[in-house]
């Protein structure tokens, strides 16, 4: 059995790749580049560069390649972007991943776990957020992956394709041992810009939006560790083969920090200042957002190894020196 990782390239996607690999799974990736970096994965990988909004290539690549998983991460996720260029996320996002699934049900795939997002949710009172939760996406980035997840949904009942949703909430983190980490270039996540504030890479952070209704008025998140992110995909993955039925599951750890909570521990630990101005907020965010996790580690006897805040910002600074060592 092969399993195909698009957007195996980039954050997420290239974490992936290596766990599959210490799985001993045979993995494929495409990706397109646009975000993703090509050293992120490692060279004995089956590499293609190509669109998964292109039927033929990708179709006959699960052919070629006899592909019965798909893990799909291939997207566009920045928020405010989305509200500024909407088309783009509902062709990165909706649109290609209609062709994809097209494909895959033409080749036979038999397992389809989707990179989805607490987006899906938008803003709302019900914290911590249940899979259940009224689904009302603030911003185009939202609805394009929701309008994915129904997609998969019905994809799944009129073909037998048999999925998985993960909606995640917001990964941070790197592989503790240093093969990957985040290195998209601009990046906009919290836990990375900090990190990158604390080795030099940038002058300052700004705080957008200084007054939410939340305890010292910065925005609050649930920050799950990428490691463990990719080990909930794996368990996802098992309980499919197992003959497990199709479901959609939150990814997090059920616990908020806010936005000084993350520049405080990322100063702490790496003994570095920078400024931290608060400015406008951005279009989209919203105030709160925790997950209700009980249904990932129930169904799934999913335990997380890396849920702590420090933990999790420690190995983001150490893989921005990683970085930086290299390119010295």
């Amino acid at each position: 059995m092969t399993i195909l990782v698009t957007g195996g390239a980039g954050y997420i996607g290239s974490h992936m790749v290596l766990e599959l690999l210490d799985r001993g799974e045979d993995v494929v990736v495409i990706d397109d580049l646009s975000t993703g970096i090509r050293k992120s994965v490692p060279e004995s990988v089956k590499f293609f560069v190509g669109d998964i909004g292109d039927i033929d290539f990708t179709h006959n690549l699960l052919r070629t390649y006899a592909i019965d998983t798909i893990f799909h991460f291939a997207g566009s996720v920045i928020v405010p972007e989305s509200v500024a260029d909407p088309l783009k996320y509902y062709r990165n996002n909706t649109a290609n991943s209609r062709n994809l699934m097209e494909s895959a049900t033409k080749a036979g795939v038999r397992f389809f776990i989707f990179s989805s997002t607490a987006a899906v949710y938008g803003s709302i009172s019900d914290q911590p957020v249940r899979e259940e939760s009224p689904l009302q996406p603030d911003s185009p980035y939202g609805k394009s992956k929701l309008m994915t997840e129904m997609m998969l949904q019905d994809v799944s009942q009129a073909h037998g394709l048999r999925h998985a949703i993960l909606r995640y909430f917001n990964v941070a983190g790197a592989d503790p041992d240093l093969r990957t980490g985040q290195s998209t270039p601009n990046a906009t996540h919290l836990i990375k810009v900090a990190a990158e504030a604390a080795v030099g890479k940038r002058k300052a952070i700004e705080i957008f939006g200084g007054d939410y209704p939340t305890p010292d008025g910065t925005c609050i998140r649930d920050f799950i560790h990428v490691a463990d992110l990719v080990a909930a995909h794996a368990a996802a993955l098992r309980h499919l083969r197992d003959g497990g039925e199709s479901m959609t599951l939150n990814c997090g750890y059920g616990r908020g920090y806010s936005v000084l909570d993350v520049l405080k521990a990322t100063k702490r630990l790496s003994g570095a200042d920078f400024p931290t101005p608060i400015v406008n907020r951005r279009p989209g965010d919203v105030s709160t957002v925790i997950a209700n996790s009980e249904l990932l580690r129930s169904k799934l006897g999913w335990k997380p190894n890396y849920d702590d805040l420090d933990l999790i910002v420690d190995h983001a600074i150490r893989w921005e020196r990683h970085v930086q060592k290299l390119a010295t």
